[in-house]
């Protein structure tokens, strides 16, 4: 995913269990429910926010969210040390590919941009951090899959993804991988390409994706009316941790899309219940475009997006 700085381009776009609040619902159900009723499924469920607006003081805490980019440095004073910082390695000889912990930090400052627009946007929500790029902005599909998935199997809340891919040859790899993320709550938050290219998995309804806007307000959102991109962020010059404890003014949607991340951990660290379904509905309605109609009993049906007749998902 390209994501443009003042002098740099990224190329390739740019852990503890989860809490007892956050686990996944529904284990044991498969295709129908037969032989149980409501009563046998009970599930506490949260609202969610009024307006979509989490209640003050919502600051991420207690909210895990993990930035799979090109690490985080360890010491810069707008981000502070990160909670837990991870690597995903190929071996040179029998390619295999694991994840495991690290001190080297950052490569490029790519991921510690990303980690301190969070930090920035939900002050105490607990940052961890899987590098797959390397120093010049750059990774493979593989590397990005195995990192990704790692994140999703650890539970992590949020997952920051500044990234993507445009080998079609993970498209469905990634799709089911984000799927699985969506079904176990955890929140895949997806840049969009800075280009108009195929890649992924922006692409998939199943995560959250962000563009960037060029509105000069630091703290707005917009909902996109036209997806496949659901929402823009603030990523237009923008000031932004670097390396060596500096900071730099850069644009692109990498770095709208961790303070939709940061907006989703302030969410749920005031309503830890919340689905990732409801997340999206609560970023649509605190969105600054989006005006909210009456309702009324004098509005037409809504139309059918289907050209006939539904019929039973019997085997045929």
């Amino acid at each position: 995913m390209g994501t443009t700085g003042e002098t740099t381009t990224v190329t390739t776009h740019a852990a503890p269990a989860a809490p007892a609040a956050r686990t996944a619902p529904g284990l044991g159900l498969t295709w129908s429910l037969r032989g149980r009723g409501p009563e046998d499924v009970p599930v506490l469920g949260d609202p969610g926010p009024p307006g979509g607006q989490p209640a003050a003081p919502a600051t991420g805490r207690g909210v895990r969210v993990c930035v799979v980019d090109s690490g985080v440095e360890r010491d810069h004073p707008l981000v502070g040390e990160p909670a837990s910082s991870w690597v995903v390695v190929k071996d040179g000889e029998s390619g295999e590919i694991t994840v495991e912990p690290t001190t080297t930090g950052d490569t490029c400052g790519h991921g510690t941009a990303c980690a301190g627009i969070i930090r920035r946007t939900a002050p105490e929500c607990e940052i961890h951090s899987v590098r797959v790029l390397g120093e010049r902005f750059s990774g493979t599909g593989d590397i990005l899959m195995a990192g990704l998935r790692w994140a999703v199997e650890q539970r992590f809340d949020v997952v920051n993804l500044s990234l993507s891919t445009t080998r079609t040859r993970f498209a469905q790899e990634l799709h089911s991988l984000a799927d699985s993320a969506y079904f176990a709550r955890t929140v895949i938050v997806a840049s969009a390409h800075n280009t108009p290219v195929e890649s992924f998995p922006w692409r998939f309804a199943s995560v959250i994706s962000v563009g960037s806007h060029q509105e000069d307000d630091p703290d707005l959102h917009l909902y996109n009316p036209a997806p496949p991109v659901e929402f823009f962020g603030p990523g237009q010059n923008v000031t932004v941790p670097w390396l060596g404890g500096r900071t730099i003014r850069t644009t692109g949607n990498s770095f709208a899309t961790p303070y939709v991340a940061g907006l989703c951990a302030r969410l749920l660290s005031a309503h830890p219940r919340m689905t990732a379904f409801q997340l999206k509905n609560a970023l649509y309605l605190s969105a600054a475009n989006v005006r909210h109609a009456p309702s009324t009993a004098d509005h037409a049906p809504r139309p059918s997006t289907a050209a006939g007749d539904t019929q039973d998902d019997a085997e045929i």
